[in-house]
C-alpha cells in the first residue's frame, strides 16, 4: 500500500471566469464546516459534497481544509442526479477567489478523473494538471504517480485496481461485438488495452476522439486499472483520451 507524503503550497485560485466553465445545473451555495476526507466535504445543512471531477493525492486534506474550511461554496451539479450511490452531493465547488478543483489540480494535490463532462471543462482541467506535471508540483515529483508506459511489465501489473495515467502508441483498434479494444499490443491476453463501449464511439467522435483513427497514435488514458484477459482501462467518456502527437 502506497503512503506518501506531499508537500503542498497554497497556490492563488485562479478566477473562475478565466476558465472553461464547469458544471451543469446551478445547486446555490453550501457553508462548509468540515472536511471528511481528501475530497470530501461536510456542509451546514448536513450533506456531504465529494469533489467533482478529480482523484486527490494522498494526504491533502491540509490544503483543503486550508482553502474551503469556514467558508461558503458556490455550487455546480456535475450530472444527473446530482448524488452519488452514497448519497453525497457531486459538485464543481468555487469560493470568492475561484475554482477549488482548480487549485487543487495546480498544487499537484489531485489528478482530473476519468469523467468530467463538457469537453471544454475537460481540456482546461487537463491543461492545469499538464502545467502542475511540467512543474514537478505536489504528486507529479513522485515518480510513483508518473504515467505508465503500456508496454506489459512488472509496474502495470502492480497499479492494478488503481486511478492511473497510461501512455503508449496504439498497435491497432478492433471491434468485438458491443466493444471497441483499442490496443497496445498484439497480445490481447498480455497487453494493455482501452475497452470502449460501442455504443458511446459517436460520442467520443464529436468529441474529437475518433478510435478508428487512433491507429499509430501516441495517447493517454487515465482511469482505473483492471485485469481482464489482459490489463485493461474502460473509457466512458472522450476526455479519458489524450492525443499526445
Amino acid at each position: 500500500m502506497r503512503n506518501h507524503l506531499f508537500v503542498f503550497t497554497l497556490v492563488l485560485i485562479v478566477p473562475i471566469a478565466a476558465r472553461a466553465d464547469c458544471g451543469l445545473a446551478d445547486l446555490g451555495t453550501g457553508a462548509v464546516t468540515g472536511v471528511h476526507d481528501d475530497a470530501t466535504l461536510v456542509l451546514a445543512d448536513g450533506r456531504e459534497l465529494r469533489l467533482a471531477a478529480i482523484e486527490p493525492a494522498p494526504r491533502t486534506t491540509p490544503l483543503l481544509r486550508s482553502l474551503v474550511e469556514n467558508r461558503t461554496l458556490q455550487l455546480r451539479s456535475a450530472g444527473e442526479p446530482a448524488t452519488d450511490r452514497y448519497g453525497r452531493l457531486v459538485a464543481f465547488a468555487t469560493t470568492e477567489a475561484g475554482s477549488v478543483q482548480e487549485a487543487l489540480l495546480g498544487e499537484g494535490a489531485a489528478r482530473v478523473s476519468a469523467r468530467v463532462g463538457p469537453i471544454n471543462c475537460a481540456q482546461s482541467l487537463l491543461n492545469i494538471e499538464a502545467d502542475a506535471r511540467r512543474a514537478r508540483r505536489g504528486l507529479w515529483n513522485d515518480p510513483n504517480f508518473a504515467p505508465l508506459p503500456a508496454e506489459a511489465g512488472p509496474r502495470i501489473q502492480a497499479e492494478l485496481g488503481r486511478f492511473v495515467l497510461v501512455e503508449g502508441g496504439v498497435v491497432s483498434v478492433r471491434q468485438s461485438g458491443g466493444r471497441i479494444y483499442v490496443n497496445f499490443g498484439r497480445d490481447w491476453t498480455r497487453d494493455f488495452s482501452i475497452v470502449v463501449p460501442r455504443r458511446l464511439q459517436s460520442g467520443f467522435r464529436a468529441a474529437g476522439r475518433d478510435l478508428q483513427g487512433l491507429a499509430g497514435r501516441r495517447i493517454r488514458v487515465r482511469g482505473w486499472l483492471e485485469q481482464r484477459a489482459g490489463p485493461i482501462i474502460e473509457a466512458t467518456a472522450p476526455e479519458q483520451i489524450e492525443l499526445l502527437e
